[in-house]
């Protein structure tokens, strides 16, 4: 009779596994490199943001100012009419009234508008910073080879806040 030898035996069984899991064994070794960047600091911090800030300031100021000076006449015209409504005459005092409403409805008018150019001209702006912002995180992604970037997170370890070198190359 002739023995029968198995033809994978645990050691050749051990080896072949082994063999087989060897390529993967430097994908479990390499991690991923990931990074984080704060865009509530690129907006409040980067001197593109700064620039965008400052140039809707100035854009806006002009009406701004138009506003507070029709509020104030608003406020005169009703403080007037509270003094005097006593000794005016009833047509009199319907009439200021009249005015005043309708002062306070092209005030209000006025107001909003100013509020939605605002800020529209605000998101046109910051958009242009998120998409400078972006282009600069790619560059940077790419030259230190990150895997991925968050830009939204409820938490990142200061380890991988990218942040300051993003801020660093937009403030250039």
């Amino acid at each position: 009779m002739k023995s029968h030898t198995p033809i994978f035996s645990p050691l050749k069984s051990f080896a072949l596994i082994a063999a087989l899991l060897l390529p993967f064994a430097g994908v479990q070794a390499q991690e991923s490199k990931v990074g984080f960047v704060s865009t509530e600091r690129i907006f409040r911090e980067a001197a593109p943001a700064k620039a965008a800030q400052a140039k809707i300031e100035q854009e806006f100021s002009k009406r701004d100012k138009e506003l507070q000076d029709l509020a104030s006449r608003l406020k005169s015209m009703s403080d007037k009419l509270d003094k005097d409504a006593a000794v005016l005459s009833e047509s009199e005092r319907v009439k200021r009234q009249r005015e005043l409403a309708d002062l306070d409805k092209d005030f209000q008018r006025k107001q909003r508008e100013f509020r939605e150019d605002l800020n529209q001209r605000r998101n046109e702006e910051l958009a242009l910073v998120l998409e400078r912002t972006n282009k600069v995180i790619k560059q940077i992604a790419e030259n230190e080879k990150y895997d991925i970037v968050f830009q939204e997170a409820v938490y990142a370890s200061p380890r991988i806040d990218i942040t300051d070198k993003v801020l660093k190359a937009l403030n250039k």
